[in-house]
């Protein structure tokens, strides 16, 4: 696999995959957060995806692009967001996304469009949602908007469907790839404190039920084992997993 970028995804990709599918670029080297406003962030990802996508057309490969099933993409609705669901990007974030897809989907190009939640995992940087919330526990005192909803996504959950659909030589799809377990951020900050013995000062924030869930029916139809932990055990299984680390980056 070719990879764009070394952060998170990037390292991981890299690390899942090696020499394997040796036909496709990935680019992982996105801007990182929702809230990102800079422009010159957007323009360095358009850039990056046409000069891949110039690339693939040259090479003959298949593109591996990630997008977005936050809310950034879907806005926040009582049912299940599917992948052919109309769609009015509510930010600048999810608006560039659905640009991007646009821009690979008419390129010519063999793809594959990944429509991530929130992934979660090792290599991740410090200012995405999971390590911001260990820090301000660590800090005893975090803000938490009351009635927010984050789908948390294990890292590993996203690579088992990665290699899964590339083995297979799905193409030509935009696939969403989420937990489909929205958690209450103050559940999440509440299972942080219990398994660190921190009892943080919480600001809240009153706000409306905030809920993004994306469907993943037609994921299943692909990768029929796709996330086989049950969803009760979910969030323990990704703080059983990944809480140390990011410990020991608020430490750092």
């Amino acid at each position: 696999m070719r990879i764009v970028g070394d952060g998170f995804l990037g390292r991981n990709l890299a690390a899942a995959f090696g020499a394997r599918f040796p036909d496709v670029t990935a680019l992982a080297c996105g801007v990182s957060s929702t809230a990102a406003t800079a422009p010159a962030e957007y323009d360095r990802e358009a850039q990056a995806l046409y000069d891949a996508l110039d690339d693939c057309a040259r090479d003959g490969r298949r593109l591996l692009f990630f997008s977005t099933a936050s809310f950034a993409m879907y806005g926040f609705r009582d049912e299940e967001a599917a992948e052919t669901d109309p769609v009015r990007p509510p930010n600048t974030y999810g608006r560039h996304k659905l640009a991007l897809e646009s821009v690979v989907r008419s390129s010519g190009t063999e793809y594959l469009i990944l429509r991530l939640s929130h992934v979660v995992g090792g290599h991740q940087r410090p200012h995405q949602l999971l390590p911001t919330l260990v820090r301000s526990v660590t800090a005893h005192e975090v803000t938490v908007h009351q009635g927010a909803h984050r789908d948390l996504l294990d890292v590993r959950d996203l690579l088992h469907a990665v290699g899964r659909l590339l083995q297979d030589g799905v193409s030509g799809e935009v696939l969403n790839v989420a937990s489909g377990v929205p958690q209450p951020v103050e559940s999440i900050v509440a299972a942080i404190e219990r398994r660190l013995g921190i009892g943080a000062r919480h600001i809240r924030r009153p706000g409306p039920p905030a809920v993004t869930r994306a469907s993943l029916r037609r994921l299943r139809r692909f990768v029929p084992d796709f996330r086989a932990t049950p969803e009760e055990a979910y969030l323990e299984t990704l703080l059983d997993a990944y809480l140390p680390y990011y410990t020991g980056l608020s430490r750092a």
